[in-house]
């Protein structure tokens, strides 16, 4: 795992998450104190990850000054853009920074407490190109849903669902061989989820399954929940 990058997209604006964290990145919304995405570096570090890279995006200053002010004991680098270029343009934008093969990806506004280890194992048992996490959540709604056939390769992608059904979901942690990049679209600006993975279906696409529980602070009702859950579950991300 030492040798493994993690690259965590915090880039994003987070419009929908503004009215009630404002004047910061939603990376950086407290979370009993600190921000959020410490909860992510210091789950990596624990996990046996040495070296980090921040996409940094909006407020790009805000996130990297505070990452160089204070030290989780592990390297942090960066890699800025300087104009949005969507998680899948932020991603490549990295990659002459990103120096493992495979190599971890992140979504810097969900997190989920996973076995690094094994997650990696399967990615490499598979021989995937690339891996994706996938969970179950109870607000089915406000996610899609992910295809698995018997052997775990990815089938498929279906919009949001009725709230009646517990589907599997992407988990915003992925699992990449450097080879994936010369498969990425032309574009200079492109979504991973929307552009990318569905053009990977067919291919050595995976889904590795996880049970645990998938925490996403993407709307003001998802992030206020998950503060309450904290209060009440300190060990949430050790």
């Amino acid at each position: 795992m030492k040798d493994c990058d993690c690259v965590i997209l915090c880039g994003g604006l987070g419009a929908r998450l503004q009215s009630v964290v404002k004047d910061v990145p939603k990376v950086m919304a407290e979370v009993n104190g600190a921000p959020f995405l410490d909860l992510i570096v210091g789950h990596l570090k624990g996990q046996g990850i040495e070296r980090v890279v921040l996409c940094t995006g909006y407020k790009a200053n805000f996130v990297e000054n505070y990452y160089r002010d204070h030290d989780f004991g592990i390297t942090i680098d960066f890699s800025r853009e300087n104009e949005p270029l969507g998680t899948g343009g932020a991603l490549r934008n990295a990659r002459e920074i990103i120096s493992s093969d495979p190599f971890f990806v992140l979504n810097g506004d969900s997190f989920i407490s996973v076995d690094l280890q094994a997650f990696l194992d399967f990615h490499r048992e598979k021989k995937a190109l690339a891996s994706v996490l996938v969970s179950q959540v109870n607000q089915a709604k406000d996610f899609g849903s992910v295809q698995l056939d018997q052997s775990g390769k990815i089938t498929g992608f279906c919009e949001k669902m009725k709230d009646d059904v517990q589907p599997l979901v992407n988990a915003g942690i992925y699992c990449f061989d450097q080879a994936v990049f010369s498969c990425m679209p032309e574009d200079e600006k492109f979504s991973l989820e929307t552009d990318f993975f569905p053009a990977l279906e067919g291919k050595e696409f995976y889904g590795y399954r996880s049970d645990q529980e998938f925490i996403d602070i993407g709307t003001p009702q998802r992030y206020e929940s998950m503060k309450e859950d904290f209060k009440k579950d300190k060990n949430i991300g050790h």
